[in-house]
């Protein structure tokens, strides 16, 4: 890969080695990913975000006729993830960064789907500018009896599936969550055949809550979009306020250790996640 432009952004201090490559001419192996992302040899990274049109990747090619560009996301470890709530941010940051899109309204193809972004107009000067973004809808799978273990305490957890798994855990407090290098155990065994992400939640106030994450493949993140939509939900059905049943949209403030993310689910089960994302730096890999 020597040669190959690269630049580096984050969402909430979720962070992404952005890797343009609009042709689709970049082998980019798992080996590679994890070369680029390691924070002592490479240059660092919870993920990396590869740039390609929708009709040049076999993946996305489908999806050519609704959104231009496709979002080629793999996690730290090189493994491929489905989606990516902030790195969906920073990726149409990049888009107008470099003169692809304009603020206003995107589509951006994931292997989550299609997503539906919305660029405020300050995004587009450098400025750190609120970017939304249609999550899609919630999924609540089951089973009903997943837990999360830590350290040997357990909690009980919901699993939402938000385009990607994960289980939703309400503690008394964060540091429960131990240093979550290592996945934390979760039952019944084969719920989450390909591994899942793991939050760890505590009440901040009125429609307010915190969170920590582990990540499938990265580990603990400063920050996780999907996670936070999945923790809005989560805390939304246990307030009792699920906007399909009361018809009224509601909204979550999610304070993650890189930022806050707003959550909104409306009655018709869409989900918009508003954040921030910048870009960092740019390069060429040597």
């Amino acid at each position: 890969m020597s040669g190959t432009a690269f630049l580096k952004g984050h969402g909430t201090q979720n962070d992404f080695v952005i890797v343009p490559d609009p042709d689709g001419r970049l082998e980019l192996s798992a080996a590679a990913v994890a070369e680029l992302c390691d924070r002592r040899a490479g240059i660092g990274a919870d993920g990396v975000l590869r740039v390609v049109r929708s009709a040049a990747e076999p993946d996305a090619a489908a999806m050519a006729g609704q959104a231009e560009w496709f979002m080629d996301y793999r996690n730290a470890d090189g493994s491929i993830a489905e989606m990516c709530g902030n790195g969906v941010r920073v990726f149409a940051r990049y888009l107008v960064h470099a003169g692809y899109a304009k603020p206003g309204e995107l589509a951006v193809a994931t292997r989550g789907g299609v997503k539906k972004v919305r660029i405020a107009e300050d995004a587009a000067d450098g400025a750190p500018g609120e970017i939304t973004v249609d999550m899609g809808r919630a999924v609540l799978p089951g089973p009903d009896d997943i837990t999360v273990t830590v350290d040997g305490r357990s909690w009980p957890a919901l699993n939402v599936n938000m385009g990607n798994p994960h289980a939703v855990a309400f503690v008394e407090d964060l540091a429960h969550a131990g240093n979550l290098y290592d996945a934390p155990a979760t039952a019944p065994a084969g719920a989450y055949p390909q591994g899942v992400n793991v939050e760890f939640v505590v009440d901040r106030g009125e429609r307010h809550v915190a969170m920590r994450v582990h990540e499938r493949g990265s580990g603990e993140t400063r920050s996780c979009g999907t996670g936070a939509c999945a923790v809005a939900v989560a805390a939304i059905r246990r307030a009792g306020l699920n906007p399909a049943e009361t018809g009224r949209a509601v909204s979550w403030t999610v304070d993650l250790p890189g930022g806050r993310l707003v959550i909104e689910e409306f009655p018709d089960g869409r989900i918009e996640m508003t954040g921030p994302a910048v870009i960092v730096a740019e390069g060429v890999l040597r």
